[in-house]
């Protein structure tokens, strides 16, 4: 992936309604939550946008309150929305808690949602043939069987044009289970220039037990499965990458975290700015480093961070504070 010729990002995929506590508890002690938006894919289209990288972002939402303020939201940071209204399904819903413990909560609302209705038909002809870059998700493989034809019928068009393909795992458990999820990440990942994992989702993709397979081993291995590239991010341990057989590591750039949620969206599209700009994988991994660090200083998944924070001379806290509870109602 090179700067030259660059013209547009596409992605696709479910964004839903957030409402996240204002006060540390859990939900049923909060008196008020903040409204708010998010998503894997429209939140690393936001960050690309934000690295001067043109972005589209297709999504089915609900003909409802919710599906209009992720519509607004994700528009309103310079995205080029393809919105398609569903009048039958409701736009999803996530909630975000702070525990009293540190951690963050989040719990998913989506089954039978708008989102999870994504279709093939839904991209617009020649979106894909026309883009400088594909980037799809695990989360929707998991979505249902027509989100999964959508990412395999996006990712034959982009092999037909000679379009790259970017995947991040972003394994759900609640969503998919272990078995299904591998066969479906390793045929993905097989067809893309560049796989995104956490180590725990490299193991999963590569068969591993919890305890096999150190980080170099890892993104080695999934740089094989793959085209030749593949990083591997280590939360508060930061990220290894192997790149055309050339293995390289970062650490994580420390912080003072707020909400770690987002972060690894904020790190794929500091990747994939850099990549797309002609970068070197040190740089690369540089850039995606700092944008997942900045992206844990704000209270939400994809809101503009201050560039200060990465100065702050106070001690840093740990980044490995999420908990995700993959509810699926």
């Amino acid at each position: 992936m090179t700067g030259e010729g660059v013209s547009r990002v596409l992605t696709f995929g479910e964004t839903m309604l957030l409402l996240t506590g204002r006060d540390t508890g859990a939900v049923p002690d909060l008196e008020h939550m903040r409204v708010d938006t998010g998503g894997a894919e429209s939140n690393v289209a936001i960050g690309l946008v934000r690295a001067g990288v043109p972005t589209t972002w297709v999504g089915r939402v609900g003909t409802d309150p919710a599906g209009d303020r992720v519509t607004r939201d994700v528009r309103s940071e310079g995205v080029d929305v393809v919105a398609v209204p569903d009048p039958d399904r409701s736009t999803g819903i996530m909630m975000k808690e702070r525990l009293a413990d540190g951690r963050t909560r989040v719990t998913y609302h989506r089954r039978g949602s708008a989102g999870s209705a994504l279709s093939w038909s839904d991209l617009p002809a020649s979106i894909v043939e026309q883009a400088a870059l594909l980037h799809v998700t695990g989360i929707t493989l998991a979505l249902s069987d027509e989100a999964r034809a959508t990412v395999e019928s996006a990712i034959d068009r982009a092999d037909a044009a000679g379009v790259p393909v970017s995947f991040d795992v972003n394994h759900r458990p609640k969503l998919i289970d272990a078995d299904t999820a591998r066969e479906r990440y390793r045929d993905v990942a097989r067809r893309s220039s560049i796989v995104f994992a956490g180590d725990d989702e490299a193991r999963l993709v590569l068969g591993l037990a919890d305890d096999e397979g150190d980080d170099e081993t890892l993104a080695h291995d999934l740089a094989a499965l793959a085209r030749g590239r593949a990083v591997v991010k280590l939360g508060s341990r930061g990220a290894v990458a192997s790149v055309d057989g050339e293995f390289l590591r970062r650490q994580a750039t420390p912080v003072r975290v707020v909400d770690p949620v987002g972060a690894g969206d904020a790190f794929v599209a500091g990747w994939l700015a850099a990549a797309l700009s002609g970068a070197t994988t040190a740089e690369a991994l540089d850039r995606a480093a700092d944008a997942g660090a900045l992206a844990c200083t704000v209270e939400s998944d994809w809101r503009r961070p201050d560039p200060a924070a990465l100065h702050d001379t106070t001690t840093p806290s740990d980044v490995d504070h999420a908990v995700h509870d993959r509810v699926d109602r």
